[in-house]
């Protein structure tokens, strides 16, 4: 019935009692169930050789729900692609979940469901976590927050620091998705063509990149502040100059026609299921063939170089021949994006 304690996140549900224990097994324990987690120890403790990536995140998405994805998603994704940047394998992830009250326990439901079959899609376990139940109006319905561990294979040298003269730089993909996506929810847009977030865990799509190569220099993903910022991250860190195509850029019709309806960059919008690589110029067309056989890489593209001139700076080479500088992204163009 609705209004009961069955169907709506009580205060008593987080303080540590009957009802917090009711929660956590039938909202976790059972979708995410493992060894680890099962013990319900104050840790999760296990055995890791090498070196280790390790990393955190919080998801603060509205709406919590969108086409493509949801929080849940999100969050699982957000951490497996950050670890996967380093060139980490993803092993381990916690959730943790700070829940308004009057929250509806059957979003807890699908919202773990799509934690629990990305989790499953990227090989990756949630081995601990903790949930918080604050007052109403005390928070936005839903907030969480994820860590990830991952084991770095010997060899493994990626860092934005790391991009050199001559390198090329590859994207996995079009840009603007995510970001488009979620504002056209949020904001009740009705697009011509339905327009889904690019949301997705990239460690396979990783996996088979450094197979492939080992002159892989760099990796990011374009999430907050899209391709324009990780670009400009990655030329400032390395202290070196980037030259980009506008016509190889990969833009879809749907969000390039948002775009230009809403006034908006597609270089600046959100991305949360794409990366962008700088590997040797040698490497590079292989490299970018080897991704478009898999799924999240099909529309892979080398879409500039790595160059001596305007070091620290990110120059553009638009359609028509011109050269223009791309900025660091100034303000928020979207809040709530993740």
């Amino acid at each position: 019935m609705a209004g009961t304690m069955k169907d709506k996140i009580l205060l008593a549900h987080g303080s540590g009692g009957s009802l917090s224990r009711e929660m956590i097994r039938e909202c976790f324990l059972g979708p995410l169930n493992n060894p680890l987690l099962d013990a319900l120890e104050d840790a999760a403790v296990f055995n890791a050789n090498g070196r280790l990536a390790f990393t955190t995140d919080s998801y603060v998405v509205n709406p919590l729900f969108f086409p493509g994805g949801d929080i849940g998603k999100l969050s699982v994704c957000g951490t497996v692609n950050d670890l996967s940047m380093m060139g980490a394998a993803p092993m381990y992830l916690s959730l943790s979940l700070i829940i308004e009250e009057g929250f509806d326990i059957e979003q807890i439901h699908l919202i773990v469901a799509s934690i629990r079959s990305t989790a499953a899609e990227a090989g990756v376990e949630i081995v601990t976590g903790d949930t918080k139940v604050v007052e109403r109006r005390k928070a936005d319905r839903l907030f969480i927050n994820t860590a990830g561990i991952g084991r770095i294979a010997h060899g493994v040298k990626i860092s934005s620091r790391h991009a050199r003269i001559g390198d090329k730089i590859i994207l996995s993909g079009t840009i603007g998705d995510h970001g488009i996506a979620v504002l056209g929810r949020r904001e009740g847009f009705a697009f011509e063509t339905r327009i889904e977030s690019d949301c997705a865990p990239l460690n396979g799509l990783v996996a088979q990149m450094l197979k492939e190569s080992e002159e892989i220099r760099s990796m990011r993903d374009p999430t907050r502040g899209g391709l324009a910022a990780v670009l400009n991250e990655i030329a400032e860190q390395s202290k070196v100059g980037m030259k980009i195509e506008e016509q190889s850029l990969p833009v879809c019709s749907a969000v390039r026609t948002a775009c230009d309806f809403l006034g908006m960059d597609p270089l600046h919008l959100a991305n949360e299921g794409k990366l962008v690589a700088v590997v040797s110029g040698g490497d590079a067309e292989k490299l970018v063939s080897k991704m478009r056989h898999h799924k999240y890489g099909r529309n892979a593209a080398v879409i500039g170089k790595i160059v001596a001139d305007h070091p620290g700076s990110v120059v553009m080479k638009t359609c028509i021949g011109s050269h223009r500088i791309i900025p660091w992204p100034s303000g928020e163009l979207l809040p709530r994006i993740c």
